[in-house]
């Protein structure tokens, strides 16, 4: 029987660490500890202690260096992460974080380095791909070559403001990294995913503030056009997601192959099917609707193998550099062409 993979938790600023970590657990995995910094809210510190009501917080120093730890777990202030990474990294440990896995391209040089040097894995979760069943049926689809060879993919990834929960640092660019790198960051992910690109270009970029005057440095619009070299990509994401939708937001991918295509409604069919994970595939025999549900999400598990095996079979280590690369490099394209503006 294989050992068990002992995980650590540092950052749990965002809700996304939830779901990391009980992902893991449910993999199998034991989460043994977890600390977070000075910033951290109270209701960001009350939903971990809840989930993981067991888990004893400790002194971020004492997990880095507890020796018996394979992994760490990361959804720190996204400017944060790459720190955090870099640590445990050096201290012998394999890393999962939250996307954006850091927020600028010197920080993405320094976590390639360390990870060359180390060894480790620097995994990012791509929450929006990782732990959407209908996405996993998607690839399952294209792997079966039920569409063809893929020749595009648009993403939407529409997200709700709740702008009375945020926290001081989302609204910093410096900190939170931009709308491009961060929200936008599924959107490359699954691009190189479905595509199978294993290098890729951006094309064009932008990044505004349509709806959100009173806050004239945060970025509520953004959209991409991307080059790959399995095919080519859109990608719009936006802070604009209405009150009256009952989910946080409408995210769609739209995959077009040469012999069909594929539309995923993630997490809401509006004014029609209830539930999540709704897929329609078009084809040359015909069109069906499929529900993704049961078909998985076997990233955590794929990692926790390779852990043991270092091998790469959840992400390959090039992918999660190549994703967050077009990231940054977008967010500092549309940057730039703001100031020209």
């Amino acid at each position: 029987m294989e050992r068990v993979i002992r995980v650590g938790v540092i950052g749990v600023d965002h809700g996304h660490i939830l779901g990391m970590a009980a992902s893991m657990r449910a993999a199998g995995a034991q989460i043994v500890a977890w600390s977070t910094g000075v910033d951290t809210g109270d209701a960001e510190r009350a939903a971990f202690r809840s989930l993981f009501s067991g888990v004893p917080q400790r002194e971020e120093a004492a997990i880095l260096e507890d020796g018996s730890l394979d992994i760490i777990l990361s959804a720190a202030v996204n400017a944060d992460r790459a720190r955090i990474a870099i640590a445990a990294m050096r201290h012998g440990k394999d890393v999962m974080v939250d996307k954006p896995g850091c927020t600028s391209l010197e920080q993405l040089a320094q976590i390639r380095q360390v990870q060359a040097e180390t060894g480790r894995i620097w995994s990012v979760c791509f929450s929006e791909r990782l732990q959407v069943e209908s996405a996993t049926l998607a690839g399952q689809l294209i792997a079966e070559g039920r569409i063809g060879k893929v020749v595009q993919t648009i993403g939407l990834g529409p997200h709700r403001l709740n702008a009375a929960t945020r926290p001081d640092w989302f609204w910093a660019l410096e900190r939170s990294g931009g709308i491009l790198t961060d929200i936008c960051a599924h959107q490359f992910d699954q691009f190189l995913f479905f595509t199978g690109s294993t290098s890729a270009r951006v094309v064009s970029a932008h990044a505004g503030n349509v709806a959100n005057a009173e806050r004239p440095g945060f970025q509520d619009f953004g959209e991409v056009l991307l080059e790959g070299n399995g095919g080519r990509g859109y990608a719009r994401v936006d802070w604009l997601t209405p009150d009256g939708l009952p989910v946080w937001g409408d995210g769609r991918i739209t995959i077009l192959g040469t012999e069909g295509f594929i539309e995923l409604r993630k997490y809401i069919d509006i004014a029609g099917r209830p539930g999540k994970d709704h897929v329609f595939l078009s084809h040359r025999s015909g069109t069906q609707y499929l529900n993704a549900e049961g078909a998985g999400k076997p990233y955590f598990a794929a990692l926790c193998a390779d852990i043991l095996a270092r091998g790469e079979s959840a992400m390959p280590q090039a992918h999660a550099f190549l994703a967050t690369e077009l990231a940054l490099t977008a967010q500092q394209m549309a940057e730039t062409a703001g100031q020209g503006g």
